[in-house]
């Protein structure tokens, strides 16, 4: 028969580098006095100074207001109850940090007679702002796959509309949702005050990169924007923009030939950013409807959603798209 495994007994000094290594700090409230006693680590946490004479009210002052009465109602609650008890909440330093703590205490082994508890705190900050994110970003991921599954829908309920056969409209379906794929690639962080999402030369080049790369057409397509960041919604918005009239262009214009060329420039005008998209070089061509699907999609987005204008001014050999865009619009 096996003998049972003797508990180990711990030394005070043992015990006291366990606690500092795991950065527990101590507490005891002495209820009928309502006199709290805290170690120096405590103390820190809470940082206030070791000087002070501490009693529950003192503690609860710096307690994060929204948490204040919960507080308060656990740690009153926990008098006539024996055992143990665990709440977390926020409290202020001195240098308005939040800080999350966890308090955990438990009466005298049970003895409510005693009126006497005693507990640790932990900082559990770093843990509460890793939720908190977790949680921001798995409400980012949804809003953003049920935008993009909407706009989808919109997309191929327009497209089917537009086209005569199934597979005009699943290549053209296809391009376009290409071309949100491609803008949505580009979604990063961006520095304060530059969007929140993509680069606008970024866009512009990477959205256009599969045009330039036919064949002899390579390295006819030219891009000079002002630098600047783009929102989500702006960078989606102004990706249909680009592949629309890209499209056009390959159909149509000066990318449907080895011999035109395409020059995209920007500047700054009062509030607003304009985009010229100069096609030249190509074949002669009639001024396109303003009708079709693709157009109308490109007038929406830019008066619409980017709180712009557009204007086409057909020449010979290809047609001049000036467009302006409201600034503010661009960040969102």
């Amino acid at each position: 028969m096996s003998q049972a495994t003797p508990q180990p007994e711990w030394s005070a000094d043992e015990l006291r580098r366990a606690i500092k290594s795991a950065g527990v700090a101590l507490w005891t409230w002495i209820i009928d006095h309502d006199t709290f006693v805290m170690d120096a680590k405590a103390y820190e946490l809470w940082d206030v100074s070791v000087e002070t004479d501490l009693t529950f009210e003192h503690l609860s002052a710096k307690v994060h207001p929204a948490d204040r009465d919960r507080v308060r109602a656990a740690f009153v609650a926990t008098r006539a109850i024996d055992g143990p008890f665990e709440i977390d909440f926020r409290i202020l330093t001195t240098a308005s940090d939040v800080r999350w703590i966890s308090a955990r205490g438990q009466g005298n082994e049970g003895d409510a007679a005693t009126k006497k508890m005693t507990g640790i705190f932990l900082d559990v900050t770093g843990r509460k702002q890793a939720e908190e994110g977790h949680e921001l970003l798995a409400g980012e991921m949804s809003h953003r796959v049920k935008n993009l599954l909407a706009l989808a829908a919109g997309l191929t309920n327009m497209t089917s509309r537009a086209t005569e056969t199934k597979e005009e409209m699943a290549k053209q379906l296809t391009q376009r949702l290409t071309a949100l794929g491609r803008a949505h690639e580009l979604v990063r962080p961006l520095p304060d005050g530059q969007g929140s999402a993509a680069l606008l030369g970024d866009l512009f080049t990477v959205l256009l990169a599969p045009y330039d790369d036919v064949g002899a057409f390579a390295g006819r397509i030219r891009v000079a924007v002002p630098r600047m960041g783009l929102g989500e919604k702006s960078a989606t918005s102004l990706a249909l923009v680009i592949h629309e009239l890209a499209t056009n262009s390959l159909k149509y214009g000066a990318l449907s030939n080895d011999a035109g060329l395409l020059d995209i420039s920007g500047t700054v005008v009062d509030d607003d950013i304009e985009i010229v998209w100069n096609e030249h070089g190509g074949e002669r061509v009639e001024k396109a409807s303003s009708e079709g699907y693709g157009s109308k999609l490109v007038q929406r987005t830019i008066t619409g959603q980017l709180g712009g204008s557009i204007d086409y001014d057909w020449i010979d050999g290809g047609v001049v798209v000036t467009f302006r865009m409201k600034e503010s619009r661009l960040a969102a």
